[in-house]
């Protein structure tokens, strides 16, 4: 048995203990200009992060390549643990190692990704308001029916700051400039077989782990082909999503086309025939813990406190309580015997203990990101060193 299913209160640990979220800071692009190849024609900093804000590529398709090193030795093994005894191995290679993806892009309502990997492929398809998600593995997925007007927000929906011209769209973006990151530009890349210029975005704050992100923009249609996280002072990216190929040819509609294999069992919310597949009953709306009351129904007040954001920037802390009893439990199983044993064990190698004025708890730390879990049930999070979480606890 997983100690994830027997031990409910030790499931809170592991998004705080393996998310790691990019916090982008303020940019103070100033005049720099890019050294571009001779080929293209020379970009100011100020003028790449506008054309990042205008892209809308009519169409694209092509293949993704995600990889990462979050400096966490253990983890690998934790992940695979946790992924085989819940039937996938996702979790290792997000955190781990690296994920191939197919994309499809025909328009907001016209979306397809298949993430290909060692145990089969993964399907999301949106085409309007059906979005489609399928398992090869089990051959398995679900069908969701959308609202005519979900993802075509209407001019009077968007928050008044929204630009609705590239000029609006310029002084937006150096109004939001900031002196929190310093902006330079690098000259021309290849990526993908195409040219882009590359944007560097270093933060000035000390306390904050990240070195830089680097960002590969298209020449032409200004979308980034490539994004690099670095962690202070290394030579290897710790985060990469890039394209290894891609097309600004509109796919074809068929793509966005899902055909249920024969066998398939699907879980269907809206009620659609499936045709070749086959469905099971459409699922009653559950509401979810701490959310919006549904007419008729009575929910107990969420006594789980809603997340801090402490600071901005790079420099921003993640605040938020787990049961108070979590760790505690952790250490409980971890002294018992058999898989769950293992894996508590697992997971308290890659916590160390840790204490001071603050009081005690535990401590994950990568190249990326610190999680501090205090003996207390409090959760600090964020892109810093672990001093910088110590003085918010």
């Amino acid at each position: 048995m997983s100690v994830w299913k027997s031990r409910p209160a030790l499931r809170w640990l592991v998004p705080g203990a393996t998310a790691v979220v990019v916090i982008g800071g303020g940019a103070a692009a100033g005049t720099i200009v890019a050294s571009a190849d001779p080929s293209l024609p020379d970009r100011s900093a100020a003028q790449l992060l506008v054309d990042l804000q205008g892209a809308n590529p009519a169409g694209l398709s092509g293949t993704v390549v995600q990889s990462a090193d979050l400096g966490l030795p253990g983890v690998a093994g934790l992940a695979g643990s946790i992924g085989k005894s819940a039937g996938g191995n996702g979790l290792t290679s997000l955190i781990a190692g690296s994920n191939t993806a197919r994309v499809w892009y025909a328009g907001q309502d016209k979306v397809r990704v298949a993430l290909q990997g060692t145990q089969g492929e993964t399907d999301v398809i949106r085409n309007g308001s059906d979005v489609w998600q399928w398992s090869s593995s089990d051959n398995t997925g679900t069908h969701l029916t959308l609202p005519a007007d979900a993802g075509k927000p209407t001019r009077d929906s968007l928050p008044s700051s929204v630009p609705s011209t590239p000029q609006e769209a310029a002084d937006a973006a150096l109004a939001a400039i900031d002196p929190t990151t310093k902006v330079e530009t690098t000259g021309a890349a290849q990526v993908a077989g195409r040219d882009a210029y590359e944007l560097v975005l270093s933060p000035k704050d000390t306390e904050s782990l990240v070195g830089q992100v680097r960002l590969a923009i298209d020449a032409e249609q200004h979308i980034p082909l490539r994004v690099e996280v670095y962690a202070k002072n290394a030579v290897k990216p710790a985060i990469r999503v890039a394209f290894d190929t891609i097309s600004f040819t509109v796919p074809d509609a068929e793509q966005f086309t899902f055909n249920p294999p024969p066998g398939a069992k699907i879980d269907e919310h809206g009620g659609k025939d499936l045709g070749s597949g086959t469905s099971t009953k459409p699922v009653p709306h559950r509401p979810v813990p701490g959310g919006p009351k549904q007419p008729g129904s009575k929910q107990p007040a969420s006594k789980q406190a809603e997340p801090k954001v402490i600071g901005k920037g790079w420099t921003t802390i993640v605040s938020a309580s787990l049961p108070k009893d979590a760790l505690s439990e952790l250490n409980k199983a971890g002294k018992g015997t058999g898989e769950e044993a293992q894996q508590a064990q697992a997971v308290l190698g890659m916590l160390p203990e840790v204490s001071g004025s603050w009081g005690k708890g535990r401590l994950l730390s990568g190249s990326l990101f610190s999680v501090l879990i205090t003996d207390d049930g409090k959760v600090l999070a964020g892109l810093v060193t672990p001093e910088a979480l110590y003085k918010v606890a």
